[in-house]
């Protein structure tokens, strides 16, 4: 809830203005876990409060270890959009560290409308968007929480897809009565929606990554169907109309394929397509997976292919692939198989939530 909504509240509880802005730090600041713990309420009024809302964080109900150290987490989600509702959601999120960093990979839908013939997670369809508190108990109950350094809206669905969540996520954690972030330790990526990415550049602040992995129209399309409704071609030029020379940054995300897209006639259309647009290039590792008959790069093509873009301007690394022993890397997260049942799955999982 937004400050506004935590005023809403307290006021229909006949609770005092001041109370609303406890509460919010309470959630955002000391990320508490139930209404008993926000002891400079008086006790009538957490009583008040907890007969008829609850903070309602949840702890994923699985995790798998990586031996790099990747830890990927099973959350069961409210979800909405969806023609099931009464059946039991769940998505992946994988926490990566790195020395001093350290990433959480969220996820945004269960399943994904985009169908990209190298991602698992498309593989699954789509099931449903998550709302904000689906988004945001990814951060706010994973154990390793207070060690965030960064977050990258690369797991499962397409951002722009559920755009309004995803946003209001982006607010709560960069706004001064929220999480207080810089948007600078915030990625959004998208494979280019038309008419969202626009608003999400227009309305936010933090890093965008784009999912190109072929700069030919004909051979992306193959790749992603969506490159027919939003060419890469017009999300370039729509990018160029933003700045990213100071806080912002724009990134290309490139999995490669090897001999398809690993080429130096690949370079050359990246480096001509990218011409005059400050932005950088991340090479991933196509990480095989089960019907899809594509080959992937080995190291020395792709160190050509980064030392071929880097020498012509635009800085281009080789991203390290992390936890694809629990299929946990990139394109690899899928929950087409659902959580056995579980008895501690509650129903709703939001911030502040009325009860039913």
């Amino acid at each position: 809830m937004t400050p506004t909504e935590l005023k809403s509240v307290v006021s229909g509880l006949g609770m005092p203005a001041f109370t609303a802005k406890q509460i919010a730090q309470w959630l955002y600041e000391k990320h508490v876990r139930s209404i008993d713990e926000m002891t400079n309420l008086s006790k009538q009024n957490r009583q008040r409060l907890a007969e008829e809302y609850e903070v309602g964080a949840l702890a994923p109900i699985d995790c798998q270890r990586s031996k790099d150290g990747t830890i990927k987490y099973l959350f069961p989600v409210c979800c909405c959009d969806t023609a099931t509702n009464n059946k039991e959601r769940f998505v992946e999120t994988v926490y990566i560290p790195d020395g001093d960093r350290a990433t959480i990979c969220v996820s945004c839908q269960v399943g994904c409308k985009m169908n990209c013939l190298f991602c698992q997670t498309g593989k699954q369809g789509w099931q449903g968007n998550l709302t904000a508190a689906d988004i945001l108990n990814q951060i706010y109950a994973m154990p390793e929480a207070d060690t965030l350094t960064n977050i990258v809206f690369m797991g499962q669905g397409e951002p722009m897809d559920n755009l309004d969540a995803v946003l209001q996520v982006c607010e709560i954690m960069t706004a001064p009565w929220g999480y207080q972030w810089s948007p600078k330790r915030i990625t959004v990526s998208s494979v280019g929606v038309r008419g969202k990415l626009k608003r999400y550049l227009d309305e936010s602040e933090c890093h965008v990554a784009i999912s190109m992995h072929s700069p030919l129209h004909e051979q992306r399309q193959q790749l992603m169907p969506a490159e027919k409704a939003m060419p890469i071609t017009e999300t370039v030029e729509l990018l160029r109309q933003y700045d990213f020379t100071h806080q912002r940054r724009c990134s290309f995300e490139y999995i490669c394929f090897g001999g398809l897209n690993d080429s130096p006639l690949y370079g050359r259309e990246i480096v001509k397509l990218l011409s005059g647009l400050e932005c950088r290039v991340n090479l991933i590792r196509f990480h095989e997976i089960p019907d899809v008959d594509l080959p992937s790069s080995d190291e020395k093509r792709m160190e050509a292919l980064r030392d071929y873009l880097t020498h012509h301007g635009i800085t281009t690394t080789i991203r390290a692939s992390r936890g694809q022993d629990i299929l946990a890397a990139c394109g690899l997260l899928s929950t087409a198989k659902q959580a056995p049942n579980n008895p501690t799955t509650p129903n709703n999982p939001i911030y502040l939530w009325k009860k039913k």
